[in-house]
């Protein structure tokens, strides 16, 4: 029924995560009716995206291309102690919003997911295990999502990283701040009555 270029611009937006065939069309006939300037600077700023980003070769995050280390790995500033441990970049920016975190980080790019065929030898985990045992690392933050492939991950993470010798610890999980106890799940329940604190 549609012409091919918007039946492909629908279906090369629809492979987006988060993006059905009814926000597919949308997108696409917004940008057939806006200006040419918009199609253009994104036309352009995808092909900048692939060709102008790559992942640092200390802690994979992203960085521009032509540098090996990413400004955190390069700031002599950060503590390289502590490593934090997240799944993905984004995981690193909202730890690096709130700005009390000082150490450095590793991106496993991923978690494990046997349904979906990832397995240890498909996510950074080797590199992390190599830049522990190069020295200087005391502690390991695992901060995986807590989802059952995030848990997984730092389960298989955590017998390996305490073979090293370093302190491994999991950020704390529980009620957020403004939640009801009564809409809480059982998960999240437990967390937040084993991880319990005395009130200062």
């Amino acid at each position: 029924m549609l012409p091919e270029p918007i039946q492909n611009l629908v279906f090369a937006l629809e492979r987006l995560p988060g993006i059905g065939p009814k926000t597919a069309s949308r997108l696409a006939f917004y940008l057939l009716r806006a200006p040419e300037e918009v199609s253009g600077q994104l036309a352009e700023a995808l092909a900048d995206f692939k060709t102008k980003i790559a992942f640092c070769q200390e802690c994979f995050n992203i960085t521009s291309a032509g540098r090996e280390r990413c400004e955190i790995c390069e700031n002599d500033q950060r503590d390289r102690a502590i490593i934090c441990v997240v799944e993905e970049p984004l995981d690193m920016l909202a730890l690096e919003r709130i700005g009390a975190y000082r150490g450095k980080y590793h991106v496993l790019q991923g978690v494990l997911s046997p349904i979906e065929g990832i397995g240890p030898d498909d996510l950074k985990i080797k590199p992390l295990l190599e830049r522990i045992q190069r020295g200087g690392v005391q502690e390991v933050i695992l901060a995986t999502n807590p989802s059952m492939e995030g848990e997984a991950t730092a389960q298989y993470l955590h017998p390996r990283l305490q073979s090293l010798g370093v302190r491994v610890t999991r950020l704390a999980r529980g009620l957020p701040v403004g939640g009801d106890l009564e809409y809480a799940d059982q998960n999240t329940l437990l967390r937040a009555l084993s991880g319990r604190q005395e009130m200062s």
